[in-house]
């Protein structure tokens, strides 16, 4: 069922009852990156699935990754009720988190922040200049292979082509401009200073081949913390609710349910 959060900006599906569970997709992808887990977590918590502004039909919203965390917090004040709630961010989803937690530290109880960091290496940062300059140029068609490439490791899309479809098929529907706007502002974000005003507890969850979000960005994540547990998954790239959902699930019920 969808509904809508934060004056109607924000579209959101949700499923289940018991506590509020929202989970964020990442740059590359959309909210059905989560379709492999929702089912087991709507067991034991009320999932929204969010499609962040620029995404689906959540409008856009100038202002940076600033303007995105504080409507997102809108979104979450919204669905919550007054009731304690984790927030789950991948890959964008998770810096879209860390920067509402930082803005809004009352606002979450727990956070899981997979596949992020606080800032990017400055060949991270290239990277994502060359994607938006390409994006901007050529259209989201000629960076496609990166993107799902940043995602997936090769051996992982060869065998699953139909997945691997879908998610291309995703990527395409992102809005030129959204995409072009949040690399310049992940290439320009070093949200290191402030990680000490996340006083909640946090699991950093990271895929051990993520190419998009290597391993030592979450290390420095969850060391810069002052509430933080790093759990390297094993096996998993960018996307591991999507790759091995299991592992994913196990390491997420043992922080949620620990």
């Amino acid at each position: 069922m969808d509904r809508r959060f934060a004056n109607g900006t924000v579209n959101a599906a949700e499923f289940g009852s018991g506590p509020p569970l929202v989970l964020l997709h990442s740059l590359l992808s959309d909210r059905a990156s989560f379709d492999r887990v929702v089912p087991a977590l709507a067991k034991s918590f009320r999932i929204i699935v969010p499609e962040l502004p620029g995404f689906g039909q959540s409008p856009a919203i100038d202002g940076g990754l600033a303007a995105i965390a504080d409507r997102m917090a809108e979104a979450v004040k919204d669905c919550a009720g007054g009731d304690n709630i984790t927030v789950l961010g991948n890959g964008y989803g998770g810096f879209v988190a860390l920067q509402m937690a930082i803005r809004h530290p009352d606002l979450a109880s727990r956070l899981v922040l997979a596949d992020c960091g606080a800032a990017f290496s400055e060949p991270g940062r290239e990277a994502f200049r060359n994607m938006a300059a390409a994006a901007a140029s050529k259209g989201l068609s000629a960076i496609t292979d990166v993107a799902m490439r940043r995602l997936f490791a090769p051996e992982f899309q060869e065998k699953n082509p139909d997945l691997m479809r879908n998610r291309r098929e995703a990527f395409l529907r992102t809005s030129p401009a959204v995409f072009h706007a949040a690399c310049l502002a992940l290439a320009d974000l070093d949200l290191r200073p402030q990680l000490q005003k996340v006083a909640v507890p946090v699991l950093v969850l990271v895929g051990e081949h993520d190419e998009a979000t290597p391993p030592p960005m979450s290390r420095e994540l969850a060391a810069g913390l002052p509430d933080a547990r790093l759990v390297v998954l094993p096996g998993c790239a960018h996307v591991p609710q999507l790759q091995s959902p299991e592992i994913f699930l196990e390491a997420l019920n043992i922080f949620l349910n620990g």
